[in-house]
């Protein structure tokens, strides 16, 4: 009767073992969770970004203001009863045409 306590002893231990403390047991587990939880994220991240490329390409088809607010942002487009005025920033004066100030003595 002691032999099969003891072996039934042992059996538990290393049972207990591989479930806490091996590879395969609770800490994978956990680590498993972890990572479809990080999918879950990013399949919803994408699954956002699908219906908004979805939405855009059914505007493009149907409309042409989708189209020529493209091509305008994009490509610079302008039509035959529009003028075009590019404004250029001043350039700032280069260092060497600064004035320096010089210590009195």
């Amino acid at each position: 009767m002691k032999w099969l306590m003891a072996v039934l002893v042992i059996a538990t231990v290393l049972l207990q073992y591989r479930l806490w403390l091996s590879d395969s047991g609770v800490r994978e587990y956990a680590r498993m969770q972890l990572a479809v939880v990080q999918q879950r994220d990013a399949n919803a991240q994408l699954t956002v970004r699908n219906r908004q490329l979805v939405a855009e390409v059914a505007d493009l088809k149907k409309g042409m203001t989708a189209l020529e607010e493209r091509a305008r942002s994009e490509l610079g487009m302008v039509t035959n009863n529009e003028t075009f005025f590019q404004v250029v920033p001043r350039a700032l004066p280069s260092a060497a045409a600064m004035p320096t100030h010089t210590a009195l003595r």
